[in-house]
């Protein structure tokens, strides 16, 4: 049967029908694909800044698809003989708590939204009513539900984690924090065995009918904050999406993390290492403090434990006013009592000037515990737009960093290397000047990283197919410019570090490299 996770919230429904419920929504095409299909992208796009309208005015005619998509995503009520027709097993989930009948009509306790997973697999993601896109500003469709024990859905910073995640074979995954389970769902897919932990039991309930209603095996859930719940234990691959919100109060258990400024995601990152294998990948996003004096950084490279290599990526930046906003609004608070707001308000700017705090961050943090001596720890910021899944690129990155740190200068003039694919140059200058101004290369892929580029760094990339030693390609550049090539021997080296660090050029590894 259905169950109650904590004394007055709403009932949760219970997961033993999930598998039938699975195979009543294959039927109905009731999947992201099937969803896209019906809708057209102008309304599957406003369901995404969750505006419902084109979508309710795209689901009129009764078909068992549309009455799903009213039901679990429009979470609009439906006659009772429609959903019959859509859900064959209907007892049976009223039953269980995934619907409610109110005389001839139903209604879903919960949004059930379409996912597709990393290799094309239907999904399904649970989370309570309302929160399944756009947070959870003004949601007064989750009834009986705690507003602080809210269970949100599918979302941008989910989906952004899902992308950059390394998804190489692992034996043991940990979701920190999971919420509706979304990145155990994703690690289930190539990793033997997953734990999932959050604070928020509700949480953990809505992360099993997650994974149940997915076909996906059950994860080992467990609730604490933190690592508390895992103890000692040591995992190949750790995920959170964690509560970094920088507030003056823990109001919300999905987003408010409780600790004072930024702590819980230095926390966070301070002791991922002692619970990583050698060799593993620990990923999560993160907001942090820019604090007035002090050097961003700097503040971000001091997290990182020893013995792992890090990139930290700024996404974004607010001012202390617009992120106050931002996360008001996600309460709600700007619908409620002017006075109350403008409290709330002054609040968080009170706490952040005492803590001379000048804007915040967003952004994601990677580490890979290399075991290394000397790691690379590289923080920077980047808010263009890049390649999703990003996670092969991340990996890349790191494979970059492993070859640099094992190659001197004499070692990388001895190596080979190609041009990365998709790699283009562009040249700037005036209309008829004999010389450009400046070279740019650019890339395409993954970040999509764009960089000046001198004469000597031009024609080098533009050479690189894998015949001829890094050396050789200096000295025939030297001979062609004209150079001395002892001295070009001396200064290329740090242009290639620049160029295989970014990803333009690739090293050849092996046999023959």
């Amino acid at each position: 049967m259905s169950r109650v996770s904590t004394p007055g919230t709403a009932r949760i429904p219970a997961p033993g029908s999930a598998a039938s419920l699975r195979d009543d929504l294959l039927a109905a095409d009731f999947t992201a694909d099937g969803c896209l299909d019906l809708l057209g992208a102008v309304a599957y796009a406003a369901l995404s800044r969750a505006e419902t309208v084109p979508a309710l005015r795209a689901t009129r005619g009764g078909s068992p698809l549309e009455s799903l998509v009213r039901l679990f995503l429009l979470q609009r009520s439906v006659p009772y003989a429609r959903a019959r027709a859509a859900l064959p097993g209907i007892e049976r989930y009223e039953a269980d708590g995934w619907l409610e009948r109110d005389g001839d009509e139903v209604r879903a306790t919960v949004d059930v939204r379409p996912y597709a997973g990393d290799g094309g697999e239907d999904w399904w993601i649970v989370s309570d009513l309302g929160c399944a896109v756009g947070g959870a500003g003004g949601i007064g469709s989750a009834p009986g539900v705690d507003r602080a024990e809210l269970v949100l859905g599918v979302g941008g910073a989910s989906t952004t984690l899902s992308g950059i995640t390394v998804r190489n074979p692992v034996d043991r995954a940990l979701d920190l924090g999971t919420g509706s389970g979304i990145q155990a769902l994703h690690a289930s897919r190539h990793a033997t065995r997953v734990t999932a932990t959050d604070l928020n039991p509700r949480a953990l309930d809505f992360a099993r009918l997650t994974l149940e209603l997915s076909g996906a095996r059950e994860p080992d859930l467990r609730q604490g904050s933190l690592f508390e719940p895992v103890g000692d234990e040591r995992f190949d691959l750790i995920v959170s999406n964690p509560p970094f919100v920088i507030s003056p109060g823990g109001r919300f258990t999905y987003r408010d993390g409780g600790m004072a400024g930024d702590e819980l995601c230095r926390t966070l990152v301070r002791e991922s290492a002692g619970h990583l294998t050698d060799g593993g990948w620990c990923q999560l996003l993160a907001n942090w403090q820019h604090v007035d004096g002090e050097d961003w950084r700097d503040r971000l490279a001091a997290w990182m434990p020893a013995g792992c290599d890090a990139w930290v990526v700024q996404r974004e930046v607010q001012d202390v006013a617009q992120y106050a906003e931002l996360w008001l609004r996600d309460a709600g608070d700007h619908r409620a009592d002017p006075a109350a707001y403008a409290e709330r308000y002054d609040a968080w700017l009170e706490e952040f000037e005492r803590a001379k705090v000048t804007g915040i961050g967003f952004g994601w943090i990677t580490l890979h515990k290399s075991g290394t001596a000397e790691p690379v720890v590289s923080v920077e910021e980047w808010p263009h737009p890049v390649e999703q899944p990003l996670g092969p690129a991340v990996a890349d990155w790191f494979a970059r960093q492993d070859f640099l740190r094992a190659h001197d200068d004499a070692a990388l003039l001895g190596a080979r290397f190609t041009l990365a694919p998709d790699v283009v140059q562009e040249q700037v200058g005036m209309p008829g000047a004999e010389d450009p101004e400046h070279v740019v290369l650019r890339s395409a892929r993954g970040m999509r990283r764009a960089t000046k580029v001198d004469t000597v760094g031009a024609g080098f990339a533009g050479v690189c197919d894998g015949t001829l030693p890094a050396g050789r390609i200096v000295d025939a550049i030297a001979q062609l410019l004209g150079e001395d090539p002892v001295v070009l021997r001396d200064r290329t080296p740090e242009s290639i570090r620049l160029l295989v660090g970014q990803g333009f050029l690739e090293p050849l590894t092996g046999p023959g490299a």
